[in-house]
């Protein structure tokens, strides 16, 4: 079926534009019309040559720039006056995202089955999660869906913004670590035995330095499906006790104290927290109801479980600042600035300011530890490198000079 550009101006006089599938342009006209747009533009999209890379792993996964755009534009067409219904049509119909189409359908369906928008989209938690769905019944009780709309694509670009600063931190590291291995695994395997056999040719006794080396590759050539099956269950054991309650525990309160990446975690917990407990508040979701939806997209146990605790002290009386001092997670600056939102009654403006504020902390951070981890990781690769080489060269030295003398 052809697809269309399409461009007209709203009820309240807006301009409005998106793309279309329809069988021709009259049944494009007709229907932008039935949605009461005015002034309507059509041009049909032009074919070009395509080819698309055939997906594995069974695909279908909402990509967070879908949800976005989505987001956004559904705002702008609540804020324009159209139904909740047909926003949902032109959204779905426009969406190149084949999953995410179905579930804007199915949403649609929802809501014309008597569904609340937000009770629609909890049915589908992979695209749209507990925050989302929560946040949009805020919305819809209040009369304010287009604002909370627009705080929640806010949120979730910043959000993701965070997600991609830690990402990026974690692959210079991760992909000089794994050139490392395969440069040292190739020289081992394959050229030192080379130079051993050329060394049990010449005789005589070898450096030291030179008999490590060999010993090692012999080592690693005879035994190196047992080493990578003994790698594979390390990392199956660590997941296997990572999945326990017990080893979560355990092993995220020594990310939280490692002497690099846990100042750095930490940084992220307190912005993911503040950012998104400052959001839920502005959108008028109860402070109960937001902290047990942070709690569980914490991350990290040790942090879950002071959020959780002090949600607990809350349904006892006490004020929020207390308990977060109290659990030793969260930085004194965080706390006495929480405990003046309370006291003006400012809380969400605080909470934003504070996830500003890490934001800006986390991207230092992650500048930092690049910069600082960059000359010790160039360091390990040349002395491990360079090593081999100096190793395996020492005994040609040695007979160069016997033979000069």
């Amino acid at each position: 079926m052809p697809k269309y550009n399409w461009e007209a101006r709203t009820k309240t006089g807006g301009s409005q534009k998106g793309v279309i599938e329809a069988a021709s342009v009259e049944m494009v006209d007709a229907q932008l019309k039935k949605y009461g747009f005015t002034h309507i533009t059509i041009s049909e999209v032009a074919k070009g040559l395509s080819f698309k890379m055939p997906k594995f792993g069974g695909g279908g996964k909402i990509a967070t720039k879908d949800l976005v755009i989505f987001t956004r534009q559904f705002a702008t067409m609540i804020d324009s006056g159209l139904p909740l219904v047909q926003c949902l049509e032109i959204l779905a119909s426009q969406q190149e995202n084949k999953a995410f189409q179905d579930i804007l359908y199915k949403v649609k369906e929802s809501v014309e089955s008597g569904s609340t928008f937000a009770d629609a989209l909890g049915k589908h938690p992979k695209a749209f999660d507990q925050l989302f769905v929560n946040l949009v019944a805020a919305g819809e009780v209040g009369g304010i869906l287009d604002t909370i709309l627009q705080r929640l694509a806010a949120y979730i670009e910043k959000a993701e913004k965070l997600k991609k600063q830690i990402k990026g931190a974690m692959v210079y590291p991760i992909t000089i670590m794994s050139i490392a291995v395969v440069v040292v695994g190739v020289i081992l395997v394959f050229v030192i035995p080379t130079f051993a056999k050329m060394f049990a040719d010449f005789g005589g006794d070898l450096p030291a330095p030179t008999k490590i080396v060999i010993a090692l590759s012999n080592f690693l050539s005879r035994y190196i499906i047992v080493i990578i099956a003994a790698c594979y269950g390390v990392v199956w054991l660590f997941k296997k006790y990572y999945a326990t309650p017990v080893g979560r525990k355990n092993i995220d309160r020594l990310a939280l104290k490692a002497p690099i990446a846990g100042p750095l975690i930490r940084k992220v917990a307190v912005a993911k927290f503040t950012r998104t407990l400052g959001t839920m508040v502005s959108s008028g979701v109860p402070i109960m109801d937001g902290l047990e939806i942070v709690a569980k997209t914490a991350g990290n146990k040790i942090v879950e479980e002071a959020i959780y605790g002090v949600r607990q002290a809350i349904s006892e009386g006490k004020t929020m600042a207390e308990p977060l001092a109290a659990c030793g997670v969260f930085p004194p600056m965080v706390v006495q600035m929480i405990a003046v939102g309370e006291a003006t009654g400012a809380m969400d403006t605080m909470l934003n300011k504070i996830a500003d504020f890490y934001d800006d902390e986390v991207d230092d951070a992650v500048g930092a530890m690049t910069s600082m981890m960059e000359p010790l990781l160039m360091v390990f690769l040349g002395t491990t490198v360079g090593g081999l080489v100096v190793a395996m060269y020492l005994p040609i030295f040695k007979l160069a000079g016997a033979v000069g003398g």
